[in-house]
């Protein structure tokens, strides 16, 4: 009620006096000037994180736009060690065969200098603790190594600069029971 009350004679006074009501109108329109600023300044900073998020997805996009592309070669790349690692010595002796072996050893250190320029790199693990971020452990393996290094790898892992691209497929020591 006492709101009411002051609201009526507020008005009452600026009816008389006219310079209650321009101080009335003068205090409202700083009231609304200040937050028009006040959204001005949010938009703004909207308007720079926007900015700066489609900035870091552009640049996210260039680095690693072959992130799919890149795992599907590693596949051949695996074949490609896979089938160097079965050529017997013998073979590899054989003069018939020398040329053969010496050009598959050299497109595995091409694909080796392709995936360096696009910065994928191999992932270390054997002999390393086994980490989940980048390591699956496939299965223990009895060892006289600590529980959790790896003493096996049945596949390479790679990174795609600072990120994985797969993981390495290994196997874990176990203490004996």
């Amino acid at each position: 009620m006492a709101d009411t009350e002051q609201t009526e004679l507020r008005e009452e006074t600026a009816a008389e006096a006219p310079e209650v009501a321009e101080h009335d109108r003068t205090t409202k329109l700083e009231a609304e000037l200040a937050e028009a600023k006040q959204q001005t300044l949010y938009a703004q900073a909207e308007v720079q994180n926007i900015r700066r998020r489609a900035e870091k997805d552009a640049q996210d996009a260039r680095a690693y736009a072959a992130t799919a592309f890149a795992r599907d070669v590693l596949s051949v790349a695996d074949n490609l060690s896979r089938g160097l690692a079965a050529i017997p010595a013998d073979l590899r002796a054989d003069e018939k065969m020398k040329g053969l072996v010496t050009g598959l050893e050299a497109t595995g250190r091409e694909l080796d200098s392709v995936f360096a320029r696009h910065g994928i790199t191999k992932i270390a693990a054997m002999g390393e603790a086994l980490d989940p971020n980048k390591h699956q452990a496939m299965l223990e393996v009895p060892s006289d190594q600590p529980s959790g290094m790896i003493v096996q790898e049945m596949q390479s892992g790679y990174m795609i600069k600072d990120r994985l691209l797969r993981p390495a497929l290994v196997g874990v020591a176990k203490q004996g029971d």
